[in-house]
């Protein structure tokens, strides 16, 4: 009879634990929200109690409100470097919208990766896609994923984005937010250009709060031009030049020096070790960046730092 028990109890187990373990693995869904509201308003509040009537069991979790005023290329560097880390299912709701109002389509879209985008159609997806894939996209014109009463011109973040987002977050099918869309707005960014002489590229942005300079060159394309660790560049941003070492982190200048590094998401950069590079050189983006391709003068045989 005991037997009979145990074998009972284990077969009763074996059915209920896959269920109790998918549901354990899914747990809430998650919306990414980023915008270029500020904190010094009601804005990201507002939206955030729209999103959380149509989907209370939502997890809501920040990228920044800090993005550069009408910045779609800072927001697109945003997006592209956090959806990484965020597993497929993901909602991400991004409003940096100067073209609030007018004939641009609030969209969804659906990467390659199974993560959802609910965004304006001005560019904000495109390094991201260019990644990851585009599965499929659509125009938000489904009154139901909308905030329905007193609809503005102003504030799609509230009255849109945030809503469609929700629906999608507790489950709503995101086809059914209305027609597809063959293509979407492409955001041309300035490109690196590998020559004889070395990188043509431009300053992008700035790694605030710090003021690093932050380029469009790859690690890939640096190394091209033959480098070794503690070897001086001189690199030209905009009209001025700097003699700076190439290092591979802060701490190996002294404290107020400049250096090269390769930053964190694989690009070189510019920065002053505890303090501000584009403070203390008076330049910012955007800006022209030249990096010469290595000669033998240039040579530092023991790898020793200047």
């Amino acid at each position: 009879m005991r037997k009979f028990v145990l074998i009972l109890v284990l077969a009763i187990y074996a059915l209920i634990a896959p269920l109790h373990s998918q549901t354990a693995a899914k747990g809430p869904a998650t919306i990414v929200f980023m915008t270029d509201f500020g904190v010094a308003n009601d804005a990201v509040a507002i939206c955030k109690a729209v999103m959380l009537q149509i989907a209370p069991d939502a997890r809501i979790m920040d990228i920044t409100h800090s993005v550069t005023p009408f910045s779609i290329a800072d927001g697109a560097r945003f997006l592209a470097g956090t959806a990484p880390y965020y597993p497929p299912g993901t909602v991400f709701v991004v409003v940096i919208d100067p073209g609030v109002g007018s004939s641009r389509k609030a969209v969804v879209v659906k990467s390659k990766r199974g993560q959802y985008f609910v965004l304006p159609d001005n560019g904000l997806i495109t390094p991201l896609l260019d990644r990851d894939g585009l599965e499929g996209a659509r125009e938000i014109t489904n009154r139901a994923f909308m905030i329905n009463a007193g609809l503005s011109s102003t504030f799609h973040g509230r009255d849109i984005f945030s809503p469609a987002g929700a629906h999608l977050a507790r489950g709503d099918k995101w086809e059914d937010v209305g027609p597809e869309v063959k293509r979407l707005v492409r955001l041309e960014l300035p490109a690196a250009r590998l020559e004889a002489d070395g990188i043509h590229a431009a300053i992008i942005a700035l790694d605030d709060p710090f003021g690093n300079l932050i380029t469009n060159v790859s690690r890939e394309d640096f190394q091209k031009l033959g480098y070794s660790l503690g070897d001086p560049i001189e690199v030209k941003v905009g009209a001025q030049s700097f003699s700076v070492p190439y290092v591979k982190t802060f701490s190996d200048v002294a404290i107020g020096k400049p250096l090269l590094y390769i930053d964190s998401r694989g690009r070189a950069g510019l920065a002053v070790n505890q303090g501000n590079f584009s403070d203390v050189y008076k330049v910012g983006p955007p800006a022209t960046f030249f990096i010469p391709a290595k000669t033998k003068q240039e040579s530092n045989p023991k790898g020793d730092l200047p």
